[in-house]
């Protein structure tokens, strides 16, 4: 408690001051950004009341055994190591936002009355490619249910709707507000549950249009149901950025899983991604996960304390005009900190690159992508092991494929909500919940990716990291062998081909060749 003391003698926390002695509930909280939201309720607000995190039932274990293992994660050691008491404060409560009432049974209904002040709904499928039919039920229609639920809550002081800053992908500027449906979220989502799966996905694109995915679309019609609901309830709507590891907190370069950039980045430092379809010069809209969380935090305590606005109140959490950093700068930093930490199990050395034509990157794809996947296949067979690589490649292909439409565009967003609560906070909380977007210096940052990356995703000692740095120069030496042999390969069949065929044409060899017939 060393840490939360000092921030009270230095000027005390007025966000974590309003935390303390409420009850709050997590949706999603077994997700990325829900467990870091929970963990940093208990470690910075030591009277924070039961945090509730709605979870769904896993089949095997119980309650108790799944809310052990989320707490055995390294996510929360130092709740473990500086408060373990806390622990105690989280309440798993078994629930699901695809079901009727969330699937909460009366019991657990009874003490979210009676305690919860505070929601946050994190709760959604992010699945890029899923189905339209899933991402219905799930992300809009889950929302309505999260909506009823806060009806029913007498203590509601605030509902935080956690939405994607690229939902909107029609807005030149993305301004910090609510914007109109292409189409009623109620219609939708009683089309999602009178049509059959397959139906719908034959009409799907031209009802996402101009959405890439099934996920922005859904959660832009999540957000209008939002919107209408600010007139009864204290709503507000946090719009996050691509979430990319965490900056400090709780442990630097935490994260539990290789969506976006760091899978990215991961699989090029594998050598397994060579080239990648990225406008280079367009900025980068990344924020850190612990950025994401503070923001948020801080967002629902000056929604609840201020004074009620006249439209549902939107933070952009995007770098916007505050910083700027290219794609090309992103994975410049990448390729260098992938060098420096190098991963274990690499499949060939790391040295691909960017490409801002399609038709450039479909070429190198298909030689450095498709063939070597189907050659390594070829030899497992051959050798009568499992084959594997065509698989993979399948799917790093249909991960850049979702990718390519955030990374080819020039994105634009007003953030000056955001960033005015980062302005008027007083020094404890900035000490408390820092989310200050210009302080992360771009290759400290990218340090922390790659090694968390390869900690807490690949599962990968860092202890290992000197050996792999000496591997990589046996790499270096063989890729190079390779390149070479190659293009002399090529070198020798462009003589062959073409300086053979003209000398065997030429007259004066024709003329030697009938002088040496007729002396023999």
């Amino acid at each position: 408690m060393g840490d939360q003391d000092e921030h009270r003698q230095r000027g005390g926390s007025p966000t974590a001051a309003f935390y303390s002695g409420r009850g709050v509930l997590v949706t999603g909280a077994s997700g990325l950004m829900g467990k870091v939201l929970v963990e940093k309720l208990l470690w910075a607000v030591p009277d924070v009341g039961n945090v509730f995190m709605l979870m769904r039932p896993k089949r095997g274990k119980t309650p108790a055994e799944r809310l052990a293992a989320i707490q055995d994660l390294p996510v929360f050691e130092r709740v473990r190591r500086d408060c373990p008491q806390q622990l105690a404060k989280m309440r798993m409560v078994a629930g699901d936002v695809g079901l009727e009432n969330l699937g909460i049974q009366q019991k657990d209904l009874e003490q979210l009355k009676s305690e919860v002040s505070v929601v946050f709904h994190c709760a959604a499928t992010l699945k890029l490619e899923g189905s339209l039919k899933d991402a219905l039920h799930f992300n809009t229609r889950g929302t309505q249910r999260a909506l009823q639920l806060a009806r029913e809550l007498p203590r509601l002081k605030v509902f935080v709707h956690t939405s994607t800053a690229f939902c909107h992908c029609d807005e030149d500027v993305l301004q910090e507000r609510a914007y109109p449906p292409p189409m009623s979220p109620e219609n939708m989502m009683n089309c999602g549950d009178l049509v059959d799966e397959a139906s719908l996905e034959i009409v799907a694109q031209q009802i996402l249009a101009p959405h890439p995915n099934t996920y922005t679309y859904s959660k832009r019609l999540a957000e209008d149901l939002v919107a209408r609901s600010h007139a009864e309830l204290p709503v507000c709507i946090v719009r996050p950025s691509i979430v990319c590891p965490a900056w400090e907190e709780p442990v630097p370069g935490w994260v539990d899983n290789l969506n976006g950039p760091v899978g990215v980045m991961a699989a090029a430092g594998k050598g397994v991604i060579r080239s990648m379809y990225c406008c280079g010069e367009f900025n980068a809209e990344v924020i850190p996960l612990d950025f994401a969380v503070n923001a948020t935090l801080v967002a629902a305590c000056r929604v609840a304390t201020g004074p009620r606005e006249d439209a549902v109140p939107v933070f952009n959490l995007t770098s916007g005009k505050w910083r700027t950093a290219t794609w090309s700068a992103v994975l410049d930093e990448g390729r260098r900190a992938g060098y420096e930490y190098p991963f274990e199990m690499i499949l060939w050395y790391p040295d691909g690159n960017i490409r801002s034509s399609r038709r450039s990157h479909d070429v190198h794809a298909f030689f450095q992508h498709r063939l070597p996947a189907y050659f390594i296949d070829f030899m497992m067979i051959l050798f009568r092991q499992p084959r594997f690589m065509v698989r993979i490649y399948k799917r790093i292909a249909l991960g850049l494929e979702l990718l390519q439409f955030f990374t080819t565009r020039q994105w634009k967003f007003d953030n000056d909500r955001f960033m005015a609560l980062w302005d008027s906070m007083p020094p404890g909380d900035r000490r408390l919940f820092n989310f200050d977007i210009q302080e992360p210096k771009m290759s400290e940052y990218i340090d922390r990716c790659i090694l968390g990356a390869r900690q807490y995703c690949l599962k990968e000692d860092p202890a290992t990291i000197p050996r792999q740095r000496r591997l990589l120069k046996v790499y270096y030496i063989a890729d190079r062998l390779v390149v070479l042999l190659f293009y002399g390969l090529l070198l020798w069949l462009v003589s062959r081909l073409f300086v053979g065929d003209s000398t065997a044409a030429s007259p004066s060899r024709l003329l030697a060749n009938e002088a040496f017939a007729a002396r023999s």
